[in-house]
């Protein structure tokens, strides 16, 4: 079995890939920015070069992604993939968004571009946007006026679970199958943001609806909750893409890799109702 590093061990992606390598039988090591708190933790701060020859020391491959809320993702990543050649990594899963492939002077371009050219075995894995946002990011107006706001027109997005990425990642870890691939991952159908609103209304019993509001009105508040203005400006170019409808593109990468179907909206919903249902009288 294999020793494994898994950056972000704490977030959505993160922490279900833990489990799934867990239960798979490998030695997991958890990064985390924070003081370990746990014997499998190791810290791990890639916006200030700190803990990567500790964290990749003994290990045979790791998992890795972009911390939020920074949008010079390249100057963050490029060094980890350095120290990784150095420690003789067998292999790095990277995970940055899709669309990332389409402008060579992106700083996630970059990025995949650095590991491509590493000699490391690599798989790049680009989800789409995570139906879990709708219980984290997208929550507090669907909580406190039963709205989605968000600038994204009428157009759809193949929203993907989280879960499903992370058995993806899972995969390409503990294969060589499919070593030196970069993948899309989608979900299994496409939908705009009213069908959206209309599922999580129906499963919750909460009133939903779909509003959509200028790029503005959501830079102030996500400005206000800490995130810097130039990551908050390349948040709003995305959804600006997805207004343009990039994101509606479904692929099959997820059953391509795991042999099971992605999940379905309707399956997430139903399953995190609690989230959204009204708070009892």
């Amino acid at each position: 079995m294999s020793t494994i590093l898994v950056v972000g061990a704490s977030g959505t992606v993160g922490s279900s890939l833990v489990s799934l390598l867990i239960a798979a039988g490998h030695t997991v090591r958890r990064g985390t920015s924070r003081a370990p708190e746990a014997a499998d933790q190791v810290h791990i701060d890639l916006a200030q070069r700190q803990g990567l020859e500790q964290a990749l020391s003994g290990v045979d491959g790791a998992f890795l992604l972009s911390p939020p809320g920074h949008a010079n993702q390249h100057e963050l990543l490029n060094p980890f993939i350095d120290a990784a050649g150095k420690h003789h990594v067998r292999k790095i899963v990277l995970m940055t968004a899709m669309g990332a492939d389409a402008d060579e002077s992106s700083p996630f371009r970059k990025a995949e571009r650095h590991l491509e050219s590493s000699g490391l075995a690599y798989n790049i894995i680009r989800p789409n946007w995570f139906m879990q946002n709708f219980e984290t990011f997208w929550l507090q107006p669907i909580l406190e006026q039963g709205k989605i706001l968000l600038p994204a027109g009428t157009a759809k997005g193949s929203f993907i679970d989280a879960r499903d990425i992370a058995s993806v990642a899972a995969a390409l870890l503990t294969s060589a199958k499919h070593d030196n691939q970069a993948f899309d991952l989608t979900g299994s159908g496409a939908l705009d943001h009213d069908q959206v609103a209309s599922i999580i209304s129906r499963e919750s019993g909460r009133a939903v609806e779909y509003v959509d509001i200028p790029p503005d009105a959501l830079r102030t508040p996500l400005v206000q909750a800490g995130l810097s203005p130039d990551y908050v400006n390349s948040l709003l170019v995305i959804l600006g893409f997805f207004k343009l409808g990039y994101a509606e593109r479904v692929t099959d990468a997820v059953k391509q890799i795991t042999g099971s179907d992605a999940r379905l909206f309707a399956a997430y919903a139903r399953e995190r109702r609690a989230v959204w249902a009204p708070a009892a009288s």
